[in-house]
């Protein structure tokens, strides 16, 4: 084995390693400024295999942005929690939805 393949080799196992917790890494995010009430959407025509996630607001550093609802693959057996934001005492916590 040439030591370009080798090498080539390890990395391909590191990279294979670290992904899966990359992709399972959360952002938090907590401002001190409440986000407007929610927009009302219309939910357009449901989707076979799909499940509506209402839209919600994002914060963007500066301002709340809107960030509109869409259909997402369903998943059998669990709901999806919609994207929301809770005070904890005077500071916006931001919860990302997700499935459960």
């Amino acid at each position: 084995m040439s030591i370009k393949t080798a090498v080539f080799c390890v990395a391909l196992g590191v990279g294979a390693a670290v992904l899966p917790s990359v992709g399972s890494a959360r952002v938090y995010v907590d401002v001190d400024i409440a986000p407007p009430p929610p927009r009302v959407e219309v939910v357009p025509e449901a989707r076979v295999g799909y499940v509506w996630a209402p839209g919600y607001w994002n914060y963007n550093g500066h301002e709340h942005v809107w960030v509109q609802g869409r259909y997402i693959h369903e998943h059998h057996g669990r709901h999806w929690v919609a994207d929301t934001w809770e005070d904890r005492h005077g500071r916006w916590h931001f919860v990302a939805g997700h499935w459960q």
